[in-house]
């Protein structure tokens, strides 16, 4: 095969530190704009992001050349460095780990309204059930 050809859509999910609610919307706003420019500059652009309080969903098509845990890694410490630089001047910090769920391309559209739809989501269902119940499902438990 001359080329290499790869679709590897990963919906990713963090959270703060003991999943504080310090990311509102004069916080969000910036920490979107730093994210997003971070995963262009990581040649992985954010199909779909979105910033809820205490937790962040992304949907992204990981290349080839780039390891999800370099991304991951990239993405979680640049941020807490530059949120706490430029937006907390104190020390925030990412809990421990992240959650990375295969997507199916046929889920594309699915994937990205449920991520644009968090608020409303969450108004229904606190984050901490919802992803307890991830794990579950995906057969994930803590150590």
């Amino acid at each position: 095969m001359r080329h290499t050809y790869s679709c590897i859509w990963i919906h990713i999910i963090w959270a703060t530190k003991n999943r504080e609610r310090v990311l509102f919307g004069e916080n969000g706003i910036p920490l979107f704009n730093h994210l997003t420019n971070k995963g262009k500059e990581l040649n992985c652009p954010f199909e779909k992001l979105n910033i809820q309080p205490e937790h962040i969903h992304g949907l992204i098509n990981l290349p080839t050349n780039l390891a999800l845990k370099d991304f991951m890694s990239k993405i979680k410490g640049g941020s807490s460095f530059w949120l706490n630089n430029e937006i907390f001047k104190s020390t925030f910090s990412w809990q421990r780990g992240y959650g990375a769920f295969s997507v199916s391309a046929s889920q594309i559209e699915i994937v990205k309204d449920y991520i644009a739809n968090q608020g409303n989501h969450h108004k229904r269902l606190r984050f901490a059930n919802e992803y307890d119940q991830w794990k579950k499902e995906y057969g994930l438990f803590d150590d």
